[in-house]
């Protein structure tokens, strides 16, 4: 058994911290605030993001970054745009004493910088190893133990090995790759192309309208992704086309919902202050515009729902502008 503490008490921190501490792991799940901490611990419940999943008797919860000092793995279950902030604070603290492997489970992009999850980590910890978790891993299913499989990524593979020994359970099946890079731009770049998915639901689209449009974000994600280094396979197993088609038809996926409600006419702003949670599709939408310019690749439903977000282009008008593109080969 390992000792792990999981960063992040949204659905999905909350969720593995659950799934590993029925396992018999000693976990810790820590949260950023000690009001949160003390709400959890005596209610053994996060209602806010996980309502109705009761937390096992032997998780524990903190706020405090001492209780990390004896982590053998930190899994990183925090918004994209927390992360880099979290994980300087955590250095700063010097209550991190072992060369714990730093595991991201954020799917998203460094908005300043275009980084990834594991290259923001290993340039505040250079000294640690890093893996990366993603694939179809809705946290309302995976706490519920409804049958879910995911990836682990290292370039170290005794590591992915071993964390895909520790984090496999009856009910949720770990493969290991290599390809972290891919991993990760898999897990990024699907919650664009789920705000995508959530706008045709919004037009009422139908099931044929749909299906093309997944397809061809497919071979979007899979342009962009080799272009940074990404494998192609990678692109066409779980944190490529198998997280495109979960978050792209699910109820659960909050990327979609907002690309829904986007297209039924809800302001932007008023969708997100409604959440209380992120949908990380949003902010990586401008930075993957600002990738696929510096790759010379051409992104054009990235480039459509970034006009959506960003711009006044109404949704509809967006739609049509992808289907009055110049015809072209499927392979293209």
């Amino acid at each position: 058994m390992a000792a792990i503490t999981i960063l992040g008490g949204g659905g999905w921190g909350t969720a593995l911290s659950g799934l590993l501490a029925e396992k018999g792991h000693t976990v810790t799940l820590w949260v950023r605030y000690s009001f949160t901490a003390d709400l959890l611990r005596r209610e053994r419940t996060n209602e806010r993001h996980l309502p109705g999943v009761l937390l096992p008797s032997n998780l524990q919860i903190t706020s405090s970054f001492a209780e990390m000092s004896s982590a053998d793995y930190l899994l990183w279950a925090t918004p994209s745009t927390a992360l880099g902030e979290i994980a300087r604070s955590l250095l700063e603290s010097k209550y991190l004493t072992k060369n714990s492997v730093m595991v991201s489970c954020v799917k998203g992009l460094d908005h300043q910088r275009y980084r990834r999850m594991t290259e923001i980590l290993e340039d505040v910890f250079p000294e640690i190893s890093t893996a990366a978790l993603s694939g179809p891993n809705h946290a309302e299913e995976v706490a519920r133990s409804i049958p879910s499989a995911t990836v682990i990524a290292s370039r170290e593979p005794e590591i992915a090995e071993h964390l895909q020994s520790i984090l496999s359970t009856k009910t949720f099946r770990v493969y290991t790759s290599a390809d972290v890079g891919g991993v990760e731009i898999g897990g990024a770049l699907k919650n664009i192309f789920a705000l995508g998915a959530g706008l045709c639901d919004g037009l009422g689209l139908g099931d044929n309208s749909k299906a093309a449009f997944v397809t061809r974000s497919l071979a979007e994600l899979i342009r962009i992704g080799t272009a940074l280094g990404g494998r192609r396979e990678t692109f066409q197993g779980l944190s490529g086309v198998g997280d495109l088609v979960g978050t792209c038809f699910s109820r659960h996926s909050r990327n979609r919902g907002v690309g829904e409600r986007l297209a039924r006419g809800e302001p932007l702003d008023h969708i997100t202050e409604s959440m209380g949670t992120v949908a990380e599709g949003i902010p990586t939408t401008r930075s993957a515009i600002h990738l696929g310019e510096r790759l010379s690749v051409e992104t054009p439903i990235i480039r459509e729902i970034h006009s959506i977000l960003y711009g006044s282009t109404p949704p509809a008008e967006a739609m049509q502008r992808l289907l009055a593109r110049d015809l072209r080969p499927e392979e293209d």
